[in-house]
């Protein structure tokens, strides 16, 4: 990863003083550029970030269109930002003082094969400017040179309270200490941030995470309804969520054991991301619920109430996390974790009922077991 460009804007809500830097960030200076590698990475990371679209006629994509044509400088760029989110957070009732963080980097080089043997068809100026071919023309040839997707962040770091000490002197010139409440405390680089706007330049893809604001008396979502001007979409954890709830409450309610499905639909998901980060809904209760038709046609009955697309997007690195394993716990206190693909393995875990009604568990071909 590559910092190109980063400068912090301050919006202190408790002191009304806001600063608006008028240079960026010195990236010779290390803990600055370690807390910004940081915060753009965690952007990338993130499984709650929503996948949106911008809006006909959104300025913001206006905006950043300009200023990959050279026409809006950073500063000024980010500047803007910063006194648009003050001017909606002023408007809050109480709001907790925030720095704004505006990134441009440079991500890791993924290379991928390109969607075609040839080279594409060419595209009217209009097509281009509307990120058509030539979007993808420009990405594959960054991939191709080792050099990966450019990206704009802005990341809201909502201050928090925090004890520190202070050291000074007391009427008589004695060393003294106390303790003294600071409220200007940036979140640390391992914890989540609540609110941050991410696009891909390339193809102008967006992503945000964002919490609902009561902005002048109406609730919404600061970053897609006001600054990026864009549809929002579920997050794939939350798609991934979603269907998964779907299969264990169909399974449950016809007796099917819902640990086995829950794994198959997670080993479905994994699967399916890792081909083409396109997840069939329909064709996972086939899987699921290959052996019992009767099953198969209530998730499908499921799916349909929920308004449920049969498709739907889900990224490949969430998927990986999310279905990588699958966490059982019996009535009996006993928690058990195995990868979501083991499964509708038998010979590493099967599941057995009794003719009470009871299950049995049968872990095999197990070489060793380590104390955890």
């Amino acid at each position: 990863m590559n910092i190109n460009n980063a400068i912090l804007h301050v919006l202190d809500f408790e002191s009304c003083a806001n600063v608006f830097a008028q240079t960026p960030l010195s990236l010779a200076n290390k803990t600055a550029k370690r807390y910004v590698t940081s915060q753009a990475k965690r952007t990338l990371s993130n499984m709650d970030r929503r996948r949106g679209t911008f809006e006909e006629g959104s300025s913001f994509e206006a905006q950043l269109r300009a200023y990959l044509r050279g026409e809006r400088d950073f500063v000024g760029l980010s500047t803007d930002i910063a006194q648009f989110l003050a001017r909606e957070l002023g408007s809050m009732e109480k709001t907790p003082s925030t720095d704004v963080l505006v990134v441009d980097f440079t991500g890791d080089a993924v290379c991928e094969a390109l969607p075609w043997e040839d080279e594409p068809e060419e595209v009217e100026p209009q097509d281009a400017a509307d990120g058509g071919a030539s979007d993808v023309r420009e990405a594959a040839a960054r991939a191709s040179e080792g050099v990966g997707p450019r990206y704009f962040a802005v990341i809201l770091l909502e201050s928090h309270p925090a004890y520190m000490h202070e050291v000074g002197s007391n009427d008589f010139g004695d060393v003294a200490t106390t303790v003294a409440r600071h409220h200007a405390i940036l979140p640390n680089p391992s914890q989540k941030v609540a609110s941050f706007a991410l696009v891909e330049l390339d193809a102008m893809s967006v992503w945000f995470v964002d919490k609902v604001r009561e902005i002048a008396g109406e609730k919404r979502l600061l970053l897609p309804d006001g600054l990026l001007q864009c549809t929002s979409q579920a997050s794939s954890k939350e798609v991934i969520q979603a269907v998964t709830s779907v299969v264990e409450e169909v399974a449950e309610q016809f007796g099917a054991n819902s640990a086995v499905a829950l794994s198959k639909a997670k080993a479905y998901v994994a699967e399916s991301a890792s081909d083409d980060e396109e997840l069939d809904v329909r064709e996972l209760g086939e899987r699921v619920f290959a052996d019992r038709p009767q099953v198969r046609e209530s998730f499908e009955r499921a799916i349909e109430e929920k308004a449920m697309p049969e498709q739907v997007s889900v990224e490949r690195e969430v998927a990986r996390k999310v279905t990588r394993n699958h966490k059982i716990r019996t009535d009996t206190g006993i928690e058990v974790t195995f990868p979501a693909e083991y499964g509708d393995n038998s010979d590493f875990i099967e599941f057995f009922s009794t003719p009470d009604g009871r299950i049995e568990i049968a872990l095999k071909n197990i070489g060793a077991i380590e104390n955890r």
